[in-house]
């Protein structure tokens, strides 16, 4: 089993490998490193990456793609409104204020979420890499933007549940791309930590991260980022900009066809590469819209100017993240910029004049997320063995937590992990209770979240449970998982426990207790909040007599049911229907594919047949069948390009053999005079291999062998002499498989011969040899 780091961008992904000699990024089913994150829906099946993008021109309504910038977010999102405006495809709002995707499949309408969506690309990239090692992949790590919500990762765990891949980790795209850099670098100051900031702008999003390394580990200061600002936005200020400038030239209406959208931004990505390497660039489409070639020219000075407001946006992410770290840009050792995004050389001399220093390019811009989320697989996975290094990463939102919809801690927002938290953590809540009760898990801060984003996260619910003391307390495990998402790990029932604090808070019947502490660092917290179910919060620190109390009293413990609502996630039954579905649909891809190869093959055999029939076949088929073969070819190479475009597997299957039926007597012949012109010279050397050794055989048996060799080439000589009186354009008299049955026979005879004669009790002693030939 291997395991695989997987780098879902918006626009291409990328698969990397741990190997025993390193790191490895698999190539696609067209050799390509990077495959496009694109579904394409048919009639009759789903083509998906590669196969997909060349689809994206030629359907554009029925081609998917910008999954990340769908996946987990509300239609309503006035962001996401503006990202459908540019994509192609049908969408609605959904029952639970989700996205829905429109389509034709299999002659039907039909809606999909983005999670299936995704699911259908995971399911891609996880048969690539099957197809590329050999083996099982399951276990892999899946590299996500660190502006991505709890639901948005839940969304991406249910997606690789449905594609059956198992993640070990969601991990951060900056933390994969640091984790890359650091992990093989020998040269660290041992003064103290070397801070490194990494920018990477990718194509519909730019991080940036500030990561603080020493020897054998890393640990991630800060996270900032501007979830709606990458590479697409520059070929976008090129698309407007050119759209304005046909609309006046040639007077057609981009906007207004959708295929020309397609086209034109494509042309202005390719555009802006150029720009990227020449001081000016061209623009040619042909046929762009209205049977109208188009040509512009643009000079990179404009196109900077077109874009300068955009270049002012991407410094924010990059003072916030300093200013979260706490770092001075004189703290930071070096910079590093990934990204497919990265290439603009503005960008470059933005930043370098930001850091007071020149950004570095030492990793692979389009590779290092998915090199690194491999390495961080290898680590976590018992399958390798991976020298120790700690990976540190943080949480970048604030989550607080309530109980009953009141808030637990004391202050505005109720904070239970903090901004900057570190992942994985976990928090204890003690509680009194007497019943049930609901635990509210939220975003304390919405400023901190991408726009449009909702702050509620989950529900959770404790409980059923019957309270047989005042002194009943429910401890809660709160976790903040490697994925980033916040569980209720399990809450337990403790009866029977007192101390003097807990006799002191009683004395005051409005009084109700709760603990956090931090199960992290070992650390107890200790909170006050007065309200009308909360009054104080207990430290966990007791005095040493009172553990003598609770050990003399022997507390009981239960375990209690959780229930868990997550706003807007998927239920088990929906994650288990959409399994099913993709289940579906992948041997619906399967069984086409494999009707494609019979159609390939039954075409294949129709001009190969075609062609030895004239050639190698000729001298072996009368002009009779030679007349009926050639009829029964045309017809089917007619019927294929007519009626049997688009047939079933079974119908390909049934003309082939038809076909066969026809010319195999013709191939048989003529395959059978070059093996039976062999199988004769090895029947001749077994007689004569017999005739000339008969002279070591027991005197009583020489005449039996050379006379069943004397038969054998008798028997020959006839069959050969009959045949050859035959033409090639019969069936033969004497096949090949017969002469080979007879020379088997001939070994056959001679050696129970010789065994008959070793075996009789006045036979010579011949111990220590044998008769062989």
């Amino acid at each position: 089993m291997s395991v695989v780091g997987l780098d879902i961008g918006n626009e291409n992904c990328v698969i990397a490998v741990v190997k025993q000699g390193g790191i490895d990024v698999l190539l696609n089913e067209e050799s390509k490193r990077e495959t496009p994150s694109v579904v394409f829906f048919g009639e009759k099946q789903r083509f998906l990456g590669s196969a997909g993008a060349a689809s994206a021109t030629v359907n554009p309504k029925s081609t998917l793609s910008s999954l990340k910038r769908l996946i987990g977010r509300n239609f309503k999102d006035p962001d996401v409104q503006n990202e459908l405006k540019m994509l192609p495809f049908e969408t609605s709002e959904g029952p639970d204020g989700g996205i829905l995707v429109h389509l034709k499949y299999l002659g039907k309408a039909r809606e999909f979420a983005p999670v299936q969506i995704l699911a259908m690309l995971f399911a891609h990239l996880k048969e690539i890499a099957e197809k590329n090692l050999e083996t099982l992949v399951v276990d892999c790590v899946i590299g996500i933007p660190s502006y991505f919500t709890d639901l948005q990762r839940r969304a991406y765990l249910h997606a690789a549940a449905v594609a059956g891949l198992k993640p070990l980790r969601l991990m951060h795209d900056c933390t994969a791309t640091a984790l890359s850099y650091g992990i093989y670098k020998t040269d660290f100051s041992n003064a103290g930590p070397t801070n490194v900031a990494f920018v990477d702008i990718g194509q519909c999003d730019t991080q940036v991260c500030i990561a603080s390394f020493i020897e054998g580990h890393m640990k991630i200061l800060s996270h900032a980022f501007d979830a709606s600002l990458g590479g697409r936005d520059f070929d976008e200020v090129l698309f407007h900009y050119f759209a304005a400038q046909f609309k006046e030239q040639y007077n057609i209406d981009v906007y207004s066809n959708v295929r020309a959208c397609v086209r034109l931004r494509a042309a202005c990505e390719k555009l802006k590469k150029v720009l990227s390497a020449n001081a000016e660039a061209p623009l040619n489409i042909e046929c762009l819209m209205d049977e109208k070639d188009v040509k512009a020219f643009i000079k990179r000075e404009e196109f900077e100017k077109l874009a300068s407001g955009l270049l002012e946006r991407i410094s924010i992410p990059c003072n916030k993240a300093l200013a979260e770290a706490r770092l001075t840009v004189e703290k930071i050792h070096s910079v590093e910029l990934v990204g497919s995004g990265s290439r603009i050389p503005a960008i470059t001399k933005l930043l370098a004049s930001l850091f007071k220093r020149e950004p570095g390019r030492t990793l692979n811009a389009s590779e290092c997320v998915a090199r690194g989320c491999a390495l961080q697989c290898a680590m976590l996975s018992p399958v390798f063995r991976v020298r120790e290094y700690e990976v540190q990463d943080s949480i970048p939102f604030s989550i607080g937590i309530s109980s009953d919809d009141v808030p637990i801690f004391k202050g505005p927002n109720g904070v239970l992990f903090p901004r900057c938290q570190p992942i994985p953590s976990v928090k204890i809540l003690t509680f009194q209770r007497s019943g049930l009760f609901h635990l509210e898990v939220f975003y304390a801060n919405p400023n901190e979240l991408p726009s449009g984003g909702s702050q509620k996260i989950s529900r959770f619910k404790i409980g059923p449970f019957q309270s047989h003391s005042e002194k009943t307390r429910i401890k809660v495990k709160v976790q903040l998982n490697l994925h980033g998402i916040v569980n209720v790990e399990s809450a337990t029932l403790i009866e029977g426990q007192t101390d003097d604090s807990i006799g002191r808070e009683n004395a005051n019947p409005r009084m109700h207790k709760m603990e956090a502490e931090s199960a992290s660092d070992d650390s107890s917290v200790t909170v006050e909040n007065a309200n009308k179910d909360n009054a104080s919060v207990q430290s966990k620190s007791l005095h040493p007599s009172s553990a003598n109390i609770i050990k003399d009293q022997s507390p009981k413990r239960l375990e209690l049911p959780i229930s868990e609502n997550i706003y807007g996630g998927m239920t088990k039954a929906e994650l288990a229907e959409a399994r099913e579905k993709e289940l579906l649909m992948a041997q619906q891809d399967q069984a086409m594919e494999q009707t494609k190869d019979k159609r390939n093959v039954l075409e294949s055999y129709v001009y190969e047949t075609r062609n030895k029939l004239l050639n190698t076949y000729r001298s072996f088929a009368s002009d009779r069948e030679r007349e009926g073969i050639s009829r029964s070819l045309q017809e089917t190479e007619d019927w294929l390009y007519d009626d049997g475009d688009d047939e079933t597997e079974n119908a390909y299957t049934s003309k082939l053999e038809d076909l066969k039926k026809l010319v195999d007597p013709i191939e048989n012949r003529y395959k059978d005079e070059e093996g039976r012109a062999q199988a004769t010279r090895d029947l001749l050397n077994c007689i004569v291999d017999y005739r000339m050794a008969v002279d070591s055989f027991p005197a009583k048996d020489r005449e039996s062998i050379v006379d069943e060799c004397n038969k054998a080439e008798q028997w020959l000589r006839e069959k050969s002499q009959l045949q050859d009186s035959l033409p090639k354009t019969t069936d033969p008299v004497l096949w090949s498989s017969e002469i080979k049955n007879r020379a088997e026979q001939l070994k056959w005879t001679c050696k129970h011969i010789l065994q008959d004669d070793t075996s009789h009790p006045n036979t010579e002693d011949k111990k220590g040899s044998d008769y062989q030939v």
